[in-house]
């Protein structure tokens, strides 16, 4: 099973690239954010929970953010495979997720930095708010969520690469150039 995790800050193309990816290699996206919005829409027990903590501005804690998680593998039994967008967001949760896999006789396969700097992810995001009107690309939360991803998420990066599992890739450019180095890396795996 080729699990990968795709990971770099808010704009930093997780969500183009996990599509052409999900496409290519026949994987499952799980994007904790789509999770997220989709238990929101819907009004699910977790859902409930998750709106009220968005409403007071607290971060979602990381036992309801894997059990939407194991419910979405769960949900695709025939899966050739995953890719995890936005998550792990934490070293405990990234222990989580090995020994979830493990339970399932699988792992993580790779992990994959898009490296993107700063004035770059702003330049992507404002013009994604245009486009979409997402309300998480507005102006503070957006600062927020990448200065969450500098000071506590890239942190979860030395975990996968003490395990020898931890690849970057440049994800500045054209889109089909980073895809080619993304795929570069993945048929190593």
């Amino acid at each position: 099973m080729l699990n990968l995790v795709l990971f770099g800050p808010p704009g930093a193309g997780k969500g183009t690239q996990s599509e052409k990816l999900i496409s290519k290699y026949q994987l499952v996206h799980v994007s904790t954010g789509d999770l997220f919005r989709g238990h929101v829409k819907n009004q699910t027990e977790l859902g409930q929970k998750v709106s009220q903590l968005l409403a007071d501005g607290e971060l979602v804690p990381d036992a309801i953010t894997i059990a939407m998680l194991e419910e979405e593998v769960d949900k695709n039994p025939e899966a050739k495979g995953f890719v995890f967008d936005g998550f792990p967001r934490t070293v405990p949760q990234a222990e989580e997720l090995d020994l979830f896999l493990e339970r399932k006789g699988s792992k993580i396969a790779g992990v994959i930095a898009l490296d993107v700097n700063q004035d770059e992810l702003t330049k992507r995001i404002a013009e994604r708010h245009k486009i979409s009107g997402r309300p998480d690309d507005d102006a503070e939360k957006l600062k927020k969520r990448i200065s969450e991803y500098f000071d506590k998420t890239i942190h979860v990066l030395p975990y996968y690469e003490a395990q020898g599992k931890l690849n970057k890739v440049n994800g500045i450019g054209e889109i089909e150039t980073v895809f080619n180095d993304l795929c570069a890396v993945i048929d190593q795996y």
